[in-house]
């Protein structure tokens, strides 16, 4: 048994810390910690989780070093112990038809990695599923998918799933929008069989999550989501969560974005006028339509922002292609398609543009690029947009170095030089600003 003076370093400790982060940090962090053992050469810890193990590891080592017990080496000299959640063995019934009707996920049969079309835009975020698909909680867990409305998240979960149910026979997917999966635990609760519905959730392979930000600002559905997402998480299980932000930019707690951060996290850009004709013209050769190279082009420079609606632009020419029994072409396509295209120039290039479109790709905010920040990401953003500025607009030099803050104009003529010396060596560096550009330019 522990005695007294030994519980008191780690309560110093906590007294310390609790001085120094938030209460609900402390709260998520440290406030279910128990010291199981200690003496001078190591003190045993239990955490509720590997999650938790690991962030206060990461974040505060430094402020153990000063309480706890060290190696020679000067590392923290602490063995952690992972909580076992103590609940009865249950020889359960099979599950009713409700719960194993869940078992079967219907994928879309079109949405495969096969038809999916690569561009600079997506092609990271489609290996990275394919990555997972190949080895399941192994690689990439959890991943974390996000981008605007239809650009192909959908697309690539249903991949995703399809890969893993064909080489992967013995496991069991679950995928799921999250608002069917708050109506299913609504459904749960009222039928009280809440129990069922975690034991089939927390025994799958592989969960699948669309449209996280739903869960936002329902702190009761989001807290027994991440038990689950925990539960599979602890168990190598993979996650894969898909939303239109990224996990900083969504009003959940921090315990959830910790862990939906704690993988990888991929962004899917809009795609560039080059991907957007390859889709419409495989598109098109689905539906067996064959679409000339010139009206494609016509109707990629139209519709710029949303995949759907270059499906629907197909969908639509498809049916007319065979009730007219004609060939497609601009004047055709202008005239069907005329409320979905769009003819207004578009509006004159700005910095608060530029400042957006760099904010989303580097995954900050657009008042961090602003801001005074030091941060080497924060600062590399900055400069980007400084150097995209002076190369797309034709403002002055000091109108566009007020809109940075006020920052002077030397300042961004500064950041113009080195970014573009950086891109004459620094190939990587070059394809992101690249990719910027045409989003700028969608």
């Amino acid at each position: 048994m522990l005695t007294c003076k030994d519980q008191d370093v780690w309560i110093k400790f906590l007294e310390f810390i609790k001085k120094r982060i938030s209460e609900s940090e402390y709260k998520n962090w440290f406030s279910h910690i128990k010291v199981l053992d200690l003496n001078e050469n190591e003190i045993t810890l239990q955490v509720p989780s590997i999650f938790v193990q690991q962030y206060i590891l990461d974040n505060y080592k430094k402020d153990l070093i000063i309480f706890l017990p060290t190696t020679k080496n000067g590392d923290l000299a602490i063995n952690f112990v992972i909580k076992e959640n103590k609940k009865k063995k249950i020889i359960s019934p099979t599950l009713p038809a409700a719960i194993n009707d869940r078992d079967e996920t219907k994928f879309n049969t079109q949405y495969t990695f096969d038809n999916f079309i690569e561009g600079p835009s997506n092609q990271f975020v489609k290996s990275a599923a394919l990555g997972v698909a190949q080895k399941p909680g192994k690689s990439f867990n959890p991943l974390f998918i996000h981008g605007g409305v239809g650009l192909g998240k959908t697309h690539l979960l249903h991949s995703l799933g399809h890969y893993i149910r064909t080489h992967h026979k013995r496991s069991v997917i679950k995928s799921i929008t999250t608002e069917a999966f708050i109506n299913d635990l609504v459904a749960n609760l009222r039928n009280k069989s809440v129990d069922r519905m975690k034991r089939f959730y927390r025994n799958l392979d592989v969960l699948i999550v669309d449209d996280i930000q739903f869960l936002q600002n329902r702190p009761n559905f989001e807290e027994e989501f991440c038990n689950t997402f925990e539960a599979l998480i602890n168990q190598n299980k993979q996650v894969v969560i898909a939303s239109d932000n990224p996990p900083s930019h969504l009003k959940l707690s921090p315990r959830l974005i910790a862990r939906m951060e704690w993988g990888l996290v991929a962004h899917m850009g809009v795609p560039d006028l080059e991907t957007r004709v390859a889709i419409l013209i495989h598109k098109a050769s689905l539906k067996g339509v064959t679409i000339p190279s010139d009206v494609a082009f016509f109707i990629a420079e139209r519709i710029f922002n949303n995949v759907r609606q270059l499906e629907g632009a197909i969908n639509r020419l498809a049916a007319y292609s065979r009730l007219l029994n004609s060939e497609l072409t601009k004047e055709l396509a202008e005239n069907i398609l005329k409320e979905m295209l769009s003819f207004t120039p578009q509006k004159k290039l700005s910095v608060e543009n530029i400042l957006k479109s760099v904010a989303s790709f580097f995954e900050i905010k657009a008042s961090d690029v602003r801001g005074e920040s030091r941060l080497k990401k924060i600062a590399l953003a900055r400069q980007v947009a400084m150097y995209l500025s002076k190369e797309l607009i034709t403002d002055s030099l000091q109108k566009m170095a007020a809109s940075f803050g006020g920052k002077t104009h030397s300042t961004l003529l500064h950041a113009w030089k080195k970014i573009t010396n950086e891109i004459k060596v620094n190939q990587t560096l070059q394809k992101q600003i690249e990719i910027i550009k045409k989003n700028i330019e969608a």
